[in-house]
């Protein structure tokens, strides 16, 4: 993700108030709408339906993420009578993105979702989709001068700043409100990690004048966060909390306080992960894991694509909720945003 140099520049900002309440907003300035307002009416269905309209997914990755998103936006579409012709998955490569769009159009969408990779390329990426009249959807990104209404439908995204904000709150819960953290962000310029980890750190500096962030290191190779935290750890052996910016580095920070011997600092990270769940279960290290609601994105997807195509009026920027998985809720919370069962292991602990 690190090639991702002018993302920030093209993506939602944070912005807080003086009374350091905070949302994410839009590249514009735009106000986020809850996915929630944003529905295709039942009295639209029919006409819908006769239309014969096909859809495209063009995704960035393949994750467990991705895969609730697609059946979010499927569900969708079937509701309304639309097929689905193209599933493509890019592997973070931009240049495959775009051989991805040209391949996709030849199968003529009507609908295109889709996660650009970087703003600049991607411009010309979806040139074609754009100009043959696509509706697109971009998911959580935009391509450089794209224009909401005339290029693309929507943004839809994380709720981002409650992401970091409820992931600061639950370490401070755990925490007993007082203490040291360690703070592990996205070394990098990648807008949704970015607001998520500022999030954090902002929360914890204006919300909890008992806590102090005594510890920064930045993160872009997953594989190195052992050594992070043995670092982190070795300066700070009385360390009360570690913040990580996602699941996959928190895993090397958990092996780290274990090989230490050390079941006294708390882990919070973002996005789930069994075998971070499962240490959460256990009564481990990890205190909880902050996730999005995947399904839920994919339906707002969806719909606001739907909705841009029949000329109805659609927000440009939409969010989906955050919410905080904790041991006494994983199994619940794993269904609410992956719309999957949990692993077994959760739920036989």
């Amino acid at each position: 993700m690190t090639y991702m140099k002018s993302l920030l520049a093209a993506s939602a900002l944070i912005v807080l108030s003086t009374n350091v309440n905070a949302e994410t907003i839009g590249p514009g300035g735009e106000s986020a709408t809850p996915s929630s307002q944003v529905v295709v009416s039942d009295d639209l269905v029919d006409t819908i339906r006769g239309m014969g309209l096909s859809a495209a997914f063009l995704w960035h990755a393949q994750a467990d993420f991705t895969v609730a998103v697609t059946q979010g936006a499927t569900d969708e579409f079937t509701r309304l009578g639309i097929e689905v012709v193209a599933e493509t998955n890019a592997n973070f490569d931009a240049a495959t993105q775009r051989s991805d769009v040209e391949t996709t159009m030849a199968k003529e969408p009507n609908i295109m979702l889709t996660l650009p990779l970087d703003p600049v390329t991607s411009a010309a990426a979806f040139a074609e989709a754009r100009d043959a009249g696509v509706s697109i959807t971009f998911l959580s990104n935009v391509p450089d001068g794209y224009v909401q209404g005339q290029d693309y439908a929507a943004i839809v995204t994380d709720d981002l700043f409650q992401m970091g904000k409820q992931a600061a709150d639950a370490l401070a819960a755990a925490m007993r409100e007082t203490g040291t953290v360690g703070w592990i962000y996205h070394d990098a310029e990648f807008y949704v990690t970015n607001q998520r980890d500022n999030a954090f750190k902002t929360t914890i500096e204006n919300n909890y004048p008992n806590m102090s962030i005594v510890s920064e290191q930045g993160i872009s190779d997953p594989a190195r966060a052992e050594d992070i935290a043995n670092a982190m750890l070795l300066q700070n052996p009385d360390l009360g909390g570690v913040y990580v910016t996602w699941a996959g580095p928190a895993e090397g920070v958990l092996a780290a306080l274990r090989a230490n011997g050390n079941t006294t600092t708390k882990i919070v990270t973002l996005d789930l992960s069994e075998p971070i769940a499962l240490d959460m279960v256990r009564g481990g290290n990890v205190v909880a894991i902050v996730g999005d609601e995947a399904y839920e994105l994919g339906r707002a997807m969806a719909a606001s694509a739907v909705l841009h195509l029949m000329d109805q009026e659609v927000p440009p920027f939409i969010v989906a909720p955050a919410l905080t998985v904790t041991a006494d809720n994983v199994i619940e919370g794993w269904k609410k945003s992956l719309n999957i069962d949990a692993p077994e292991s959760l739920s036989s602990n």
